[in-house]
């Protein structure tokens, strides 16, 4: 027997929705007609929230006023007959992600959680205790404390199992919950149940909340007066943090003979921040220009004077298949401009610029808007930055899976045996060199300059 439904709000046609929950679609029309569009994170555009919208057009043509009371119709049958009740938001939001999936992999639609972690990702910085987390045979583990933060202090340590936050059991918790659980707002407290070898029984901290900043960048020395820095993302603060670790080691490195600047498995991040890192180690030139299907997204970068290092001394970057993005148009432009000697291998090819466009709700479009090139016009789009000196990263050995390796370089952080790990004066060893045979070659080449290329490995 078929029950009578009961009577419930419909949807309605998105034309005459401008106060509802539709009118999101109307925003994300109006946003392609501002902004066209034609892995890894994007190099990104982000654009200020604006509270005024443009005005929809209040005369259609007849051919699109049709697809809107079609798109209407279309939400409203399913509203009404599908199986489960859907709310006007959750299909508007499918709305909207079905319209963005027909374009590039690279563009999509965040909801309003979704983009303020971008930004928390992107601000570098964030409200929480300072831990690096992360599931160990499915138990929640700490990774290591940030050093200086309120887990430091409170005296939380690498390899601590979380076994409850707020009294809440963490078994079967994804990381994202518990990265929500533990984040809050500055001020507020947070208790984590601990168990830890040596405790008879797990120990509640109760861990005020800070501001914690997150590093992008981290560094060492080797022997020899060379300098090595690590650039794991680009953030709002990577090129201040990056200039900081440059005047450390100019102070402490007498003769400053080389720099190393590891590129590898960095995602990339904001373009401003491609470009910036680029200009502290070129004086004039051309870094970087995108071109776009509107005129305000092809741009020009370059280099300038400002308040930089002078650094004239050698340089030699690392790049493999995970670089992508921004770290291709540091990679790009250092190459071209005959700045630094590239080693490795062949980067990701991911040359496309994303203009991240707020909605009124607090959701947001992540949109395709330009393509990226080397000053030497060069376009990394699926192709890459190809290494003057191919090094291939070390094979998994006989016996062992690519899941066995990350698990023991999991291990190697819980103890803090990562080579970025141990304090940034301690110098790089001869091991640890050996471990690593692209920088191992990186120090040889500094040691040993001007380079000379060795016979190019086949891919």
């Amino acid at each position: 027997m078929i029950l009578p439904r009961k009577p419930r709000p419909r949807l309605l046609p998105v034309k005459n929705a401008l106060g509802g929950g539709a009118s999101l679609f109307l925003i994300l029309i109006l946003c392609w007609g501002l902004s066209p569009a034609g892995s890894a994170p994007p190099t990104v555009e982000v654009r200020k929230p604006s509270r005024e919208t443009a005005p929809f057009p209040e005369a259609l043509s007849p051919a699109a006023d049709a697809r809107l009371r079609l798109l209407s119709e279309a939400l409203e049958k399913v509203q009404d007959n599908y199986v489960e009740a859907k709310t006007p938001k959750e299909l508007i939001y499918g709305a909207i992600q079905g319209a963005i999936s027909t374009l590039d992999s690279h563009s999509s639609f965040m909801t309003p959680e979704e983009y303020r972690e971008l930004q928390i990702e992107t601000k570098g910085k964030f409200s929480g205790i300072g831990i690096e987390i992360s599931l160990k045979d499915r138990i929640l583990t700490v990774v290591s404390p940030i050093e200086g933060t309120p887990a430091y202090r409170a005296g939380i340590q690498a390899g601590d199992q979380i076994v409850k936050i707020n009294n809440a059991s963490t078994k079967n918790i994804s990381l994202n919950e518990a990265v929500k659980m533990i984040r809050g707002p500055k001020g507020t407290k947070v208790t984590l149940t601990i168990n830890r070898e040596g405790f008879t029984q797990p120990k509640d901290f109760v861990i005020i909340r800070e501001t914690i900043p997150i590093r992008s960048v981290r560094a060492r020395i080797v022997d020899g007066g060379i300098g090595y820095i690590r650039l794991a993302s680009f953030q709002d603060q990577t090129d201040q943090d990056l200039l900081a670790f440059l005047r450390k080691m100019k102070q402490r490195l007498t003769p400053f003979n080389g720099l190393i600047l590891d590129l590898r498995n960095d995602p990339g991040g904001l373009l401003e921040q491609a470009v910036k890192v680029s200009n502290e180690f070129l004086k004039t030139g051309l870094i970087v220009y995108t071109e776009g299907r509107s005129t305000h997204q092809s741009m020009r970068f370059y280099a300038h004077p400002g308040a930089k290092e002078d650094l004239p001394v050698p340089l030699v970057v690392i790049i493999n298949e995970g670089s992508a993005s921004a770290s291709e148009i540091v990679a790009g432009a250092l190459k071209d401009q005959k700045r630094a000697y590239i080693v490795g291998t062949k980067s990701f090819g991911k040359g496309s610029v994303q203009t991240i466009i707020p909605l009124e709700d607090g959701s947001a479009l992540r949109l395709t808007t330009a393509l990226f090139f080397t000053p030497s016009g060069v376009t990394i789009q699926d192709k890459g930055i190809m290494p003057d000196e191919v090094i291939q990263e070390p094979e998994i050995p006989a016996g062992k899976t690519l899941q066995k390796l990350r698990e023991e370089t999991l291990a190697k952080k819980l103890h803090k045996e990562g080579l970025t790990d141990k304090p940034w004066t301690q110098p790089i060893t001869a091991a640890e060199l050996e471990q690593d045979p692209q920088l191992k070659r990186a120090v040889e080449i500094l040691r040993h300059w001007p380079p000379k290329k060795v016979a190019q490995q086949k891919k």
